[in-house]
């Protein structure tokens, strides 16, 4: 038990958290697009903005990493929203029978 007194978890807990964040992130994609198209990006556009400017201003390590990871996330989420749009123009996902598409 006294090994254990001297590792360093942040690392996993920061690779954890990453991954947690990523994972939620893929069904939101999916989610929104479906319900609200792609007009929804300048949501994401300011969480990314409000994660950066909290990483900025946080001065602990961990929680100012895992608000940059947030706020990349966000800023990826623009761009996969639009490639989500493909994805159902494509057929690969369900077209939302409420709403009018472009396509």
């Amino acid at each position: 038990m006294e090994g254990l007194t001297h590792l360093h978890f942040s690392g996993l807990i920061i690779g954890i958290c990453t991954f947690l964040i990523i994972g939620f992130f893929h069904p939101v994609v999916v989610k929104c697009e479906y319900h609200f198209g792609t007009r929804c990006w300048w949501v994401f556009l300011l969480l990314g903005i409000g994660g950066v400017a909290g990483s900025l201003c946080v001065a602990d390590v961990l929680a100012s990493t895992l608000l940059g990871v947030f706020a990349f996330s966000s800023f990826w989420t623009i761009k996969e929203i639009f490639e989500q749009e493909e994805r159902v123009k494509k057929g690969w996902f369900p077209k939302n029978p409420k709403r009018k598409y472009k396509f």
